[in-house]
């Protein structure tokens, strides 16, 4: 399992009262308190969806899903299409569009700009509250026109990611992609403000070789797992070529070719 982080005091609030129902909804959905006094993180339910926001003095912003506008658009729009080192490292080609199980989807940004070039995607995020910011931006993304038709590529399971591929039901995915969370040691490092939220939730992922050794096992045409460039690789077996980066690299694993 990853490495369990210390229990966090996480309420679920609504930012206007008109969204105390929706509140209430995810309070009991997720099996967290309605707002309290002494919180760490909250949940929060407002006109721009769900969020999750760090308490305290020295908190980042709030972090949400939005697959409509910002960083999400720009990389839709201008991104560099099936240029981009993701599209080349998971098999993205002329003719070529991969069914793909993003089994580390965190906030699904990798999954949507595989779904974005056409790619089907499952997505697996075992975490509750970030699978709850996805599902969240997943469900107002499918009511823009623009961005519809591509969320409509992206599904949304639930569960360990481990569990769900060892007992995987219907056709397997020719392709499966793994992001884990990497034990990061420097304390002075600055990171993304995503990453410094969710490690207190999250942890890190120790149990990557059972997921790298699920993946294997179900995936029919490779695996990619996505590394800091400077990293080891997952323990396990070896990639047989990786794709690197300025700061990240994907090791792949191939088992057959992808054919148009």
């Amino acid at each position: 399992m990853n490495e369990q982080p210390a229990v966090c005091r996480i309420h679920v609030e609504a930012l206007a009262p008109a969204f105390q129902p929706q509140a209430e909804h995810w309070a009991q959905r997720l099996d967290l308190p309605l707002q309290v006094d002494d919180g760490e993180f909250a949940l929060q339910v407002g006109e721009q969806g769900l969020q999750l926001q760090q308490l305290g003095p020295d908190a980042p912003g709030p972090v949400r899903v939005d697959f409509v506008e910002g960083g999400a658009a720009h990389r839709r729009l201008y991104g560099g299409g099936s240029g981009q080192m993701i599209a080349k490292a998971v098999g993205v080609a002329q003719g070529v569009r991969p069914r793909v199980l993003d089994a580390t989807a965190g906030l699904g940004k990798d999954a949507f700009v595989l779904a974005s070039l056409g790619c089907e995607m499952s997505l697996i995020e075992r975490q509750p509250l970030i699978g709850a910011l996805l599902e969240d931006g997943l469900a107002r993304a499918a009511e823009d026109f623009d961005v519809a038709p591509i969320v409509a590529r992206m599904r949304l399971l639930k569960g360990n990611s481990i569990e769900v591929m060892r007992n995987w039901q219907g056709e397997p995915p020719q392709v499966i992609y793994l992001d884990p969370m990497f034990p990061h040691r420097e304390k002075t490092a600055l990171v993304k403000k995503e990453m410094r939220l969710f490690r207190p939730l999250v942890g890190d992922d120790l149990d990557a070789p059972a997921l790298l050794a699920a993946a294997l096992a179900l995936a029919t045409h490779r695996v990619v797992v996505k590394r800091p460039r400077k990293a080891p690789c997952i323990e396990g077996p070896k990639p047989s070529h990786g794709l690197e980066g300025k700061s990240s690299r994907y090791d792949i694993y191939p088992k057959k070719a992808l054919k148009a």
